[in-house]
């Protein structure tokens, strides 16, 4: 029996089944939550667009003439390096919007609500998923202006977008991590920062890595981003110049099966990380 004028909020359901359904729909709904606040502050995406946008003006039109690639137009080879550098920079606004959540205690009201606590960070997993296929999009037709094509067929194009998509996903909770261990968006912002630009450069993203100096190069062959880029390029059947002098890195003779690889263990360690994080910060 309740008291009139007072609010009786429904109790969570019990069964496997409809703690699922529950679940999906509150993920659902931070999800849309989340994705609202790009059509009402769209600059929210120039950070995954202007940029990459800008790298491959930068390199399609002044660094094309000295970088030669060897079996095709350097143009080609440099977009799914693009493609691959974009998801992970949405990684870094995923991490700064975390933290602003924890920090201005948005968390704590929607978990005052009779919500799927683990909603929270699938939710917001979801929407940058989005976020990242919203940035393929422009990146590819960008990449079409300045002369980069598929040589594949359809189905082969398919699978590197989906490929793409999910390393973002998997990627998406490594940013999720980062956001709740650190102190505020500044901080985060910061650690993003120092570990991304690193990252994205000391691999096959611009430029192969046989000419890269000998401590740097098996550095770069083993970086999740090479994979990923020499994939995407096997992909849509753009060149991809493998290592010369001495057999290349696993995951560059491989790179499709190693960027799933990379995917798995990013996606079942940092997941597991954040929720147990996101637990523990929430029951102080």
């Amino acid at each position: 029996m309740s008291i009139p004028g007072t609010l009786v909020l429904p109790l969570p359901p019990r069964g496997w089944r409809s703690r699922l359904r529950w679940t999906v729909a509150d993920s659902l709904t931070i999800t849309r939550r989340n994705l609202s606040h790009i059509r009402q502050v769209p600059e929210q995406l120039i950070d995954v667009t202007l940029q990459p946008i800008m790298l491959v003006l930068l390199f399609a039109y002044v660094f094309a003439g000295a970088i030669h690639i060897s079996g095709g137009d350097y143009r080609e080879y440099l977009v799914p390096g693009i493609f691959v550098q974009s998801i992970f920079f949405t990684a870094g606004g995923t991490a700064v919007n975390v933290s602003l959540d924890m920090t201005r205690g948005i968390n704590d009201r929607f978990l005052s609500l009779p919500m799927a606590r683990s909603a929270v960070l699938l939710g917001r997993t979801v929407s940058d998923l989005f976020e990242s296929a919203i940035s393929l999009v422009i990146m590819a037709l960008c990449g079409l202006i300045v002369g980069w094509r598929v040589h594949t067929d359809v189905g082969s194009a398919a699978a590197g977008f989906a490929m793409l998509l999910v390393l973002a996903y998997a990627v998406s909770w490594v940013a999720t991590y980062v956001g709740l261990v650190t102190r505020g968006p500044e901080a985060a912002t910061g650690v993003t920062m120092a570990v991304l630009l690193p990252l994205t450069f000391v691999a096959n993203t611009f430029v192969p890595t046989e000419g890269m100096p000998a401590l740097v190069r098996p550095i770069a062959e083993w970086n999740p981003i090479s994979a990923a880029a020499a994939g995407a390029r096997t992909l849509f059947g753009n060149p991809s110049v493998m290592p010369q002098g001495g057999a290349p890195a696993w995951p560059l003779q491989h790179p499709v099966l190693a960027t799933f690889a990379w995917s798995a263990v990013l996606l079942a360690v940092f997941a597991s990380l954040a929720i147990h994080r996101f637990r523990n910060a929430m029951a102080r």
